[in-house]
């Protein structure tokens, strides 16, 4: 997503129909490949994903589907967020098609 925005994602999930879906645009989960569990860095990792992500994760309804294309923002999501499972893009393309 760093490279390319979320516009590519939003175009795709529009086109699934029926499907209801909510762009995050919070930026980094604050993981950064092994960034957020290297010593000196894990508070900034976390700082992060508190900004936007995890509040938004936590505040959805636990029959709603979160999908997160990077893992380790899928990462970051299950450690930060009551061990929440989140999905990458494309196995929720796979669960629509």
């Amino acid at each position: 997503m760093a490279l390319v925005g979320v516009e590519p994602t939003r175009q795709v999930l529009s086109e699934v129909e029926g499907l209801e879906f909510t762009v995050l645009d919070s930026r980094c989960c604050g993981m950064a490949g092994s960034f957020g569990y290297e010593q000196g860095h894990y508070e900034v990792s976390q700082a992060c994903g508190e900004r936007m992500l995890f509040p938004a994760v936590r505040g959805t309804a636990a029959d709603d589907l979160v999908v997160a294309p990077g893992f380790s923002c899928r990462h970051q999501i299950a450690d930060f967020c009551d061990n929440r499972r989140s999905l990458h893009t494309a196995e929720l393309l796979a669960m629509a098609g």
